[in-house]
């Protein structure tokens, strides 16, 4: 299966714009968000991946087709420093638990290095377990496993893994 880690280009943001409404659909049955008035959820901070240095945004394409979107950035989520965080992470569901997650996460942590922050929501249990497999897998040593410093809207704490990669 050939995976490939395409950076965004500015023109595409409406595109991944769009995937961040499934994702935050699909998300949204774990922090209760609620819609916009505008019937969409918007994610404000999009266009800062294309003017702050510390940002990336990335397509993951299969075999030449969308399959998801990663954005990266240096927004901690907890006290502790790091040099990278996964801000949001989605594979859509027909390339799900293939592999496809998992060797993405590998190649981001090849291009960017450093102690990174993996936040995610405690009732996601698939994600809860993919994310401290990944950190595990990936770790040079110890995964620290914290609260983060903001909760969930829905008020649930959320858990960071923080760890310096291989």
């Amino acid at each position: 299966m050939n995976i490939i880690l395409q950076p965004v280009p500015f023109e595409k943001r409406a595109t991944l714009n769009n995937l961040l409404e499934k994702y935050n659909y699909e998300f949204s049955q774990y922090d209760k968000i609620p819609f916009g008035p505008d019937g969409l959820f918007s994610y404000w901070p999009l266009d800062l991946y294309w003017t702050e240095e510390k940002r990336a945004a990335y397509f993951i394409m299969v075999e030449e087709n969308l399959a998801g979107f990663a954005l990266i950035n240096d927004h901690p989520e907890c006290e502790k420093p790091l040099d990278w965080a996964v801000a949001e992470f989605f594979v859509a569901y027909p390339y799900r638990r293939r592999g496809v997650g998992s060797r993405v996460m590998e190649e981001i942590f090849r291009r960017h290095k450093g102690v990174w922050h993996i936040k995610y929501h405690p009732a996601n249990a698939a994600s809860v377990a993919f994310w401290n497999g990944i950190a595990q897998r990936h770790a040079a040593g110890a995964v620290e496993k914290l609260r983060g410093t903001e909760d969930y809207y829905d008020g649930t704490p959320s858990e960071v893994l923080v760890f310096e990669t291989k």
